[in-house]
């Protein structure tokens, strides 16, 4: 079959196209899905680069997030069978023994073998694209907005890294739930789509000091004053955004995080978490469940993922260059 695989870590263009990788065969538990749509994230990146603690058996097939068409299945499966339309849930729920795309081969190829517990059914109305977009960017988006931030009608939002496939789901999330949203992009061209979405603010941060908007258009907030400033700051970036972050909350205040792309020990102002009484909340991952509530807004139109570029699986390595680059605005989609 064909497929995308890596037999050492590597930085760009270090992924192989092959044409001639053998075969998955379905083991007791497990089905082989033909897979019609995958799309990439960032966690992939850090799997083809090498992330310290984590041994990745080689070689492997990357590639966490895809959907597809069950086409054999092995011993001991119920409940599945071949023409199923499913998505793949990559967490390990069950043996916690790593994660689809990392732990074992994943969704970068023509087929793949899956354990049955990975498996999600796929409603009509629902196409193979938007389903791949879900698990790892609107999972993990809609746990950090819905079950751990509790975003609220009426709330300011601030919303940083907001063209990414999380940021763009965070966007509708916020606005579904009745918020004012505050978009952060790099590009006229990233914030014109990103007003589109619904965003009701839009700050250039290349070209303006986002903490500086917020207190020229909402107040500088006051360690004594439940006002002013913004009710929620969302920073998956981390890095020197950090403490601005702080400082543009009012008191009470909460910063939703769900990673660190920018960097995970940024420097730390505590004076502004006790003084004005912030909340850091911390989102890992997302739960079956959250799958399901999403899939619910998609087959009643009320969400859809983004997605941007779409490549064939030949040309994964400019794929991964386009997302590294940051030129891309929500998911790029890879198709074998």
């Amino acid at each position: 079959m064909k497929a995308a695989v890596i037999y050492e870590h590597g930085g760009p263009g270090s992924i192989r196209y092959e044409t001639r990788f053998p075969d998955p065969v379905a083991a007791p538990g497990e089905v082989v899905v033909k897979v019609a749509a995958a799309t990439l994230n960032y966690h992939d990146v850090f799997t083809r680069n090498g992330m310290p603690g984590i041994t990745v058996p080689m070689p492997i097939i990357m590639g966490l997030d895809f959907a597809g068409e069950i086409v054999e299945v092995g011993p001991d499966v119920k409940d599945w069978k071949a023409g199923d339309r499913v998505m793949i849930d990559p967490s390990d729920r069950k043996t916690f023994g790593g994660v689809i795309g990392e732990a074992r081969h994943g969704g970068l190829a023509e087929y793949c073998a899956v354990p049955d517990h990975h498996l999600v059914r796929i409603p009509d109305g629902v196409s193979y694209e938007a389903a791949a977009a879900l698990p790892v960017a609107y999972g993990t988006a809609w746990r950090m907005m819905v079950t751990i931030g509790r975003i609220q009608a009426g709330e300011k939002v601030l919303i940083l890294g907001a063209s990414g496939g999380v940021g763009t789901c965070c966007v509708q999330l916020a606005k579904l739930a009745g918020a004012e949203v505050v978009a952060a992009a790099s590009s006229p061209e990233k914030l014109a789509r990103l007003k589109a979405l619904g965003a009701d603010h839009l700050i250039d941060y290349k070209q303006e000091d986002f903490m500086k908007w917020v207190f020229a258009n909402f107040g500088k907030p006051h360690r004594r004053l439940y006002e002013k400033g913004v009710d929620v700051v969302v920073n998956f970036t981390g890095g020197d955004t950090w403490v601005k972050s702080l400082r543009t909350l009012h008191r009470g205040g909460r910063v939703l995080t769900c990673g660190a792309t920018a960097g995970y020990d940024p420097k730390e102002d505590l004076r502004f978490i006790w003084s004005y009484e912030l909340q850091i909340l911390g989102s890992n991952g997302w739960a079956r469940e959250d799958l399901a509530s999403l899939l619910d807004l998609m087959q009643a139109g009320k969400l859809a993922p983004v997605l941007d570029k779409t490549y064939p699986l030949s040309e994964v390595n400019e794929a991964f260059r386009q997302l590294e680059d940051r030129l891309v605005f929500g998911k790029v989609v890879v198709k074998p």
